[in-house]
């Protein structure tokens, strides 16, 4: 499992360095592709694999079905690792996400997000205020 947080800078060639905790685990090559509210998520591709199989289940006569695989895969990127331990993003994907220079790394269960700073912070600050609010209505009931 994906956990932590980790600020790091992207250079002018695109290159991230991922923490050395997090490469064993997305494996030698894996994928980068958009995610929800303007992150990158980045997947093993086991764990990328296990989504497109759920995808391709999906009736493509739903427009939203359509939508939403245009957007996860137009996107997706196979990846792997230099010798430092850096990833290459894509020009498209830097735009996405509107990465300038410093990232936010995190964990997140079975994949990574990839967020420029100031979306991570925007994302947190308004998060944090709702987390009381938001852990009710998902464990209402649930016994943790």
């Amino acid at each position: 499992m994906f956990m932590g947080e980790y600020h790091h800078t992207i250079d002018d060639k695109g290159r991230l360095i991922i923490p050395s905790k997090f490469r064993e685990q997305l494996g030698e090559k894996f994928i980068v592709t958009r995610g929800i509210e303007n992150c990158l998520f980045a997947y093993s591709e086991k764990d990328f694999q296990k989504i497109v199989d759920k995808l391709e289940t999906l009736p493509f006569t739903k427009k939203d079905a359509r939508e939403f695989m245009r957007f996860f895969l137009s996107g997706a990127s196979e990846a792997e690792f230099d010798k430092q331990g850096r990833i290459h993003i894509t020009s498209p994907l830097i735009s996405y996400a509107d990465i300038k220079k410093e990232c936010v790394i995190i964990g997140s269960g079975d994949r990574l997000e990839i967020w420029s700073l100031d979306n991570w912070n925007n994302f947190f600050d308004s998060a944090k205020d709702n987390m009381s609010d938001i852990a009710e209505n998902l464990f209402d009931g649930v016994n943790i």
